[in-house]
């Protein structure tokens, strides 16, 4: 069964064209807005796929262009970047601003990548999104001799028989493991003798209203959106291997306005979510605490900020002066730090409680924790994480992927390359 049972998928007909003269531009085809459609894929793939994820965060907009192949490796074509407009906490707050924002990002992509764009895949999060594990349970029918593929899409539909807000719908539904007759028989129980089915999932859903906004601006830049995945789950195959999947690990995506993560145990998702915390608030406080405007605040935090307290470097800070506005000053090192750390410990602690909740077992995952994101680069954050999770954990880097290193190596990325991993797969299996 595909690791992605998405509920979602939307076709469209536009594409970015390149315009003679000034560049690049938007080609615009107009086409109603269909509902909301499962799509299945034909059959027959061709031998080359472009494949674009885009990611449409707090504080920026990513596209990521690739070039797929079957059973080959994705190669990175291109990136797009634009600064976020009217998105707050992973979500659209000003349809018109954001729609822009998305454009500019993927005229950018094309300008890079020299790529035509007809198509992308868009990945979401934050407060609208919910997940949950279910069991699904399924009795063989008298005088069938074997277990058939429609018995197991019966227990994921049974599985998927839940309660879930009005207007909601579903995302994923994601196997973690199948039992026979009670005892465990792996990812594929098809053609085994039985007289009962059951399996555990880990289901995603997440309001209708927010998922189709982030779809139609889109659409109305006269492009099709093949599907729409979790944030946590593609940044997850940017930067896990199947031996780490195996091992045990928790991803956290840490962005502008939210901090993302998912949890592997014995190679299957067990725990996923979003906390409406990120590296944006920070910088406010910063701003607030030290008397500072904004920009100044985030330049700060990005230079010379620290999680660690103590440090040897020199003691003061001389902040830039701002367009002649705001005299230069200067900062304690130690005052920019201790708030800092404090405001990232509060982060990290609220994704922690998450999972005990949910009772994930964290000493149990083997390969620790992977921080990815913007704020991942910050200094000492992987030492905080390790004291706060209590287990190893380190930057991640993306796996399985070739092309220019300044992108993979950028953890800003890994969303927006896990968006193109992640189709990769469903697309070619």
């Amino acid at each position: 069964m595909n690791e992605n049972e998405s509920a979602m998928t939307r076709r469209g007909f536009l594409s970015i064209t390149a315009a003679t003269g000034a560049g690049y531009a938007l080609g615009f085809h107009q086409r109603a807005h269909g509902a909301m459609i499962a799509y299945p894929r034909s059959a027959k793939r061709p031998e080359e796929e472009i494949i674009v994820g885009l990611e449409i965060g707090t504080s920026k907009i990513s596209a990521v262009v690739a070039k797929t192949r079957p059973g080959g490796t994705v190669v990175i074509e291109g990136v797009g970047n634009a600064p976020s407009r009217g998105i707050r906490r992973g979500q659209i707050v000003d349809f018109e601003r954001a729609r822009r924002s998305v454009m500019q990002a993927l005229v950018n992509a094309v300008v890079m990548s020299d790529v035509m764009i007809q198509s992308v895949y868009i990945g979401i999060t934050g407060a609208c999104i919910s997940s949950y594990n279910n069991r699904g349970f399924v009795l063989i029918p008298e005088g069938q001799e074997k277990i058939t593929k429609a018995d197991c899409d019966n227990v994921r539909d049974n599985a998927l028989l839940v309660f879930v807000p009005p207007q909601s719908m579903f995302l994923h539904t994601i196997l973690q493991h199948y039992y026979v007759d009670g005892r465990e028989s792996g990812l594929n129980p098809v053609g085994m003798i039985g007289q009962q089915i059951e399996a555990d999932f880990h289901i995603v859903h997440g309001r209708l209203a927010p998922i189709e906004n982030a779809v139609r601006c889109v659409k109305e830049l006269s492009l099709e959106v093949e599907d729409v995945v979790l944030n946590p789950l593609a940044t997850a195959k940017a930067v896990l291997d199947a031996d780490q999947r195996k091992l045990g690990a928790l991803v956290i995506d840490i962005g502008g306005g939210t901090t993302d993560y998912l949890v592997y145990v014995d190679g299957a998702v067990c725990e996923s979510g979003s906390v409406a915390m990120g590296g944006d608030p920070i910088s406010r406080e910063l701003s607030s605490c030290l008397s500072i405007p904004p920009w100044s605040a985030e330049r700060l935090k990005i230079n010379e900020g620290s999680v660690t307290v103590g440090t040897t470097l020199p003691g003061k800070i001389v902040t830039l002066k701002n367009d002649g506005d705001f005299a230069p000053r200067e900062v304690e090192r130690e005052t920019l730090n201790s708030i800092i750390r404090i405001r990232t410990r509060q982060m990290l602690e609220c994704v922690k409680r998450r999972l005990d909740t949910h009772d994930v077992p964290l000493k149990s995952l083997g390969t620790g924790v992977h921080l990815t994101g913007g704020y991942s680069l910050l200094r000492g954050i992987d030492e905080l994480a390790g004291d706060v999770f209590g287990i190893p954990a380190r930057r991640a880097r993306v796996k399985g992927v070739s092309g220019p290193a300044r992108i993979l190596d950028d953890p800003r990325y890994s969303c927006a390359i896990g968006l193109v991993k992640h189709s990769h797969e469903s697309i070619f299996g």
